[in-house]
């Protein structure tokens, strides 16, 4: 329990942290993207140090296994480029664009249950991908 109460005021943090930086603001996400804003990426770079911090510590006591390269990274990776373009939003700033009322974000979360749904659907069934999800093993 006290580890979902650390997570869970990391992402409390986080979710402060891009939203009072402008990143769940789509026009700011453009910018950015067209590097008109570079003030905005370096604080997109500071969240991401930030999650490296945040994770390193939460894992301190547990080994971490080498993930190896599979067959649907480079596909998968493009895929969550277009949408986050597409979009203005990934996964995190999806869930901090709810939590500021912003209502298009409830398209944004339903097409990514809708990909999660779609990718474990097809891992399943006679196409086989790879699946090399992160702790399944």
């Amino acid at each position: 329990m006290r580890t979902y109460f650390y997570y869970s005021l990391f992402g409390l943090a986080m979710g402060a942290t891009l939203s009072m930086a402008g990143l769940s603001d789509y026009t700011q996400i453009h910018s950015l993207f067209i590097l008109e804003n570079i003030p905005l990426l370096l604080v997109f770079a500071l969240a991401i140090g930030m999650n490296m911090v945040g994770f390193m510590i939460l894992s301190r006591n547990k080994k971490t296994p080498k993930k190896k390269l599979t067959k649907g990274t480079i596909s998968g990776s493009i895929l969550f480029g277009i949408g986050w373009a597409l979009t203005g939003a990934c996964p995190s700033i999806a869930l901090v664009q709810l939590g500021e009322g912003k209502i298009a974000a409830l398209a944004t979360v339903a097409g990514i249950l809708a990909g999660v749904w779609f990718y474990r659907r097809a891992t399943s069934s006679a196409l086989k991908f790879d699946t090399g999800i992160c702790g399944e093993e």
